[in-house]
């Protein structure tokens, strides 16, 4: 059965950042290492659509350990940057939730379908699939160039 993209990238004009880093981490709370997104390309608020990047370099800190030798970008990191850009969406989508925290609570349909190693862009896309008050999923996928490197669904909940 196909892959079914969540956007069509290609369509898109993703030749500028439209938030940057630092706008970015001045709606979250993450600092240092685990701000993960360089900034937003893409965000349509109608149809839920946010598209994020992260340049993937040798320089960066988990090169050395993940893995020495043959540097690649820890899956886990994929679905924290998923995380991050669904609650900057969401963030944006429900602006009365801008002063409390919002916490990662769950993955589903999560899948890693290539090696991401330095140097590229990996390009994220998310898209709002449910929300309630207090609780919001994402559908994630993030590509290099035009491939699929990851795919799912991560959660999150207003926890105050």
């Amino acid at each position: 059965m196909p892959i079914e993209l969540l956007a069509d990238l290609q369509s898109l004009d993703l030749s500028r950042v439209i938030v940057t880093h630092e706008e970015f981490y001045s709606r979250l709370q993450h600092r240092g290492t685990f701000a993960v997104i360089d900034g937003v390309l893409y965000h349509d608020p109608e149809k839920s659509i946010i598209v994020g990047y992260k340049d993937i370099t040798p320089d960066q800190w988990w090169c050395a350990d993940h893995i020495p030798g043959r540097p690649i970008f820890p899956g886990v990191l994929m679905v924290e940057a998923s995380a991050q850009l669904g609650t900057y969406e969401f963030y944006e989508r429900r602006p009365e939730t801008r002063n409390v925290f919002l916490g990662f609570t769950g993955i589903n349909h999560t899948r890693f379908r290539a090696v991401v190693e330095p140097t590229c862009r990996l390009t994220f896309v998310g898209n709002l699939c449910r929300v309630r008050s207090n609780l919001f999923t994402y559908r994630s996928q993030a590509f290099v160039d035009k491939n699929l490197v990851f795919e799912g669904e991560v959660t999150g909940m207003v926890i105050g």
